[in-house]
């Protein structure tokens, strides 16, 4: 019976001790970083849908919260190099190689948008398939997907987000599986509309069907778009499967990636309504799948065009 007691005893003590034990692992100058950058990582978030948490942990790591001569010297947070695309201020450090190029910015808020920026490339691809609270499985993606060369990257960031309790700022991203977008637009019921009152040149990032994308704009054109969002045209019309002399209608997903063979899985059971002005294409532009399989689901040749009424198969 006393050893019973004991351990329950014991038991409640470790409830309580372990937030301790948490909070006396913590650093004052991590916890200065995580105040000061908090708010700019979770509007990161909320226009890119990338994890506040990974953006916090990434920058403290990488920037030595605040400290490193790429942080106080360049305004570089995350130790993003130049590549042959940057045509920005640079400065130079040893690292993976000797003088190695960097990025400089002209203050932390550009540094934490070309992070966002930088991991829209192709490479980190799939990781915009995670839950936005998935704060593991991103962490874990950033290092399969080459990142950081450390091979205790990944853990280094959730020790990190655990410790400093991160994971909090995640909490206003919705962030289903595929379907941020559908927090956004009613795909089923609804077309998207742009007002003319939003500024030129800022576009809404979501993600449809688990591809990340934009929402087009009054007056955008491919070569525009391709300036805007720091993307080649050649590969903006792939991944939209347009050519260069489609016109862009305003409210229409503009997709960073290749789309989709199917749309997303709470699809499986419905069927698509045509609407007037539909085509093949905006239907699968919608629900971001790729035209061919459009038509194969539905057993329809090229030649086929949907008229109002229609019911359509989109997975």
């Amino acid at each position: 019976m006393k050893k019973t007691l004991l351990y329950i005893a014991l038991s409640v003590l470790s409830v309580f001790a372990l937030p301790a034990m948490a909070q006396n692992r913590q650093n004052q100058t991590y916890l200065n970083y995580i105040h000061q950058y908090k708010d700019m990582a979770i509007k990161e978030m909320e226009k890119y849908h990338i994890p506040a948490s990974i953006t916090l942990a990434q920058g403290l790591l990488e920037s030595g919260a605040g400290r490193s001569d790429l942080a106080t010297k360049g305004n570089n947070h995350f130790g993003i190099k130049c590549g042959g695309g940057w045509t920005g201020r640079r400065m130079y450090k040893d690292d993976d190689q000797k003088n190695d190029c960097f990025r400089v910015y002209g203050n932390a808020k550009d540094s934490y948008e070309d992070h966002s920026r930088f991991l829209l490339r192709d490479r980190y691809k799939r990781l915009f398939n995670l839950k936005i609270t998935d704060y593991k499985g991103w962490a874990k993606g950033l290092k399969e997907c080459g990142y950081a060369t450390s091979p205790t990257y990944a853990t280094r960031l959730i020790n990190i987000i655990e410790t400093y309790e991160l994971y909090q700022y995640d909490k206003g991203g919705k962030g289903n599986h595929g379907g941020y977008h559908d927090e956004i637009y009613d795909i089923a019921t609804t077309t998207t509309t742009i007002t003319d009152s939003q500024p030129a040149g800022k576009h809404t990032y979501t993600v449809n069907n688990g591809v990340v994308c934009v929402v087009a704009l009054p007056g955008d054109t491919w070569q525009s778009l391709s300036k805007s969002l720091h993307k080649s045209r050649r590969r903006l019309l792939k991944y939209n499967e347009a050519v260069v002399t489609d016109p862009i209608q305003p409210g229409t997903f503009i997709y960073l990636h290749k789309k989709q063979k199917k749309a997303d899985r709470k699809y499986r059971k419905y069927w698509h309504k045509v609407q007037p002005g539909e085509s093949m294409y905006s239907i699968a532009q919608l629900y971001g799948i790729r035209i061919k399989y459009l038509y194969k689901k539905n057993f329809k040749s090229a030649a086929y065009s949907p008229q109002p009424g229609d019911l359509l198969k989109v997975r």
